[in-house]
């Protein structure tokens, strides 16, 4: 009996047609192209106008977009998964919605964050339901409107994120091509730095909270840089041993654009060839759970079956971990 995997079968995107670039935000705030350049390898992000049209807009288009290169009828979609932070408001489901407006009337969808990690624990997510053998077509959404949590006077974030979406869908492999292994860990120490104070159940929205401006996203970048790049390497290098993998096997690595400096750091340390990092960040900053879908979006044409992936994230929480996929199809 051929043991069933799951594999990504098509990839779609949707970034936001107005861009931010340096030289705007340099009218904004106290900064430059040349600082922001510098330190984060960002030149330009997309924001989604008017904000109001939420995080389900960019996730519905990504999903549009998959579903016709895929020439998919959405009825045959069993479930859909929306990784995201920012989702259109507490308690109703963002995928809910998602599932609903893409007419997919046969699936249940579910919410899943995991911050910059969202997508990366989606995948295992997926991929479990597929090898269930209770499912056969699962969406996977990453996407994130960053601009409604981000605090334009503060130099320190608001360089660094923007908004967009990517999905792929997830279907059986009776190849062995599609997720092989996984590694995913959290650390729930790191939560003081990187967060929103305000607006859950420790501390409910306010007066007071609005007035402190606690509702945005707050950041301290070097403990945040320390642990990411430790812990995404830490991360890599257990899944080249589990699976007997040198650096040399490695088409390409996936790895969350959070920060350039960060990407480089992990090359170093894992001695790679930098070729094999796949890198858009330049052109979207970090978009949180939808770096990795956007990063197989942009890349879709050089992706060949069996090249071997390996995929990496660094969040909030502290959430992190890798995954070995071998790609199963030539765009």
């Amino acid at each position: 009996m051929t043991t069933k995997t799951a594999a990504i079968t098509a990839v779609g995107g949707y970034v936001p047609e107005h861009v931010l670039t340096n030289d705007a935000l340099a009218q904004m705030v106290d900064t430059s192209d040349e600082w922001i350049t510098t330190r984060t390898g960002i030149k330009e992000r997309r924001i989604l106008k008017p904000t109001s049209l939420g995080t389900s807009y960019m996730a519905i288009a990504a999903a549009k977009e998959l579903i016709q290169k895929k020439n998919l009828d959405p009825k045959t979609l069993d479930l859909v998964i929306v990784s995201t932070a920012t989702p259109d408001m507490p308690v109703s489901s963002t995928a809910a919605f998602v599932t609903t407006e893409l007419g997919a009337t046969n699936a249940f969808g579910y919410d899943l964050q995991g911050a910059c990690s969202g997508f990366l624990y989606g995948m295992s997510v997926a991929s479990a339901h597929i090898c269930s053998g209770r499912y056969k077509k699962v969406l996977l959404i990453g996407a994130d409107t960053m601009s409604s949590i981000i605090d334009y006077t503060d130099r320190t974030t608001c360089v660094i994120f923007g908004d967009g979406a990517g999905a792929v869908l997830f279907e059986p492999n009776d190849e062995g091509l599609g997720l092989q292994d996984e590694v995913l860990r959290v650390d729930g120490k790191g939560r003081e730095f990187l967060k929103i104070e305000a607006g859950g159940s420790m501390m409910p929205a306010s007066a007071k909270t609005i007035s402190e401006r606690k509702h945005f996203l707050h950041q301290e970048g070097r403990p945040v840089f320390k642990f990411a790049v430790s812990n995404m390497t830490a991360a890599i290098q257990q899944i080249l041993e589990q699976n007997d993998l040198s650096k040399g096997d490695i088409d390409y690595v996936v790895a969350h654009q959070a920060n350039k400096r960060i990407l480089d750091a992990i090359a170093k340390n894992l001695d790679l060839d930098y070729g094999q990092m796949l890198i858009n960040i330049e052109r979207y900053g970090n978009t949180t759970a939808a770096t990795l879908p956007l990063l197989l979006w942009d890349y879709e044409s050089k992706l060949k079956k069996n090249q071997k992936l390996l995929f990496t994230a660094f969040g909030g929480g502290f959430t992190w971990g890798a995954i070995y996929l071998t790609w199963a199809y030539n765009s």
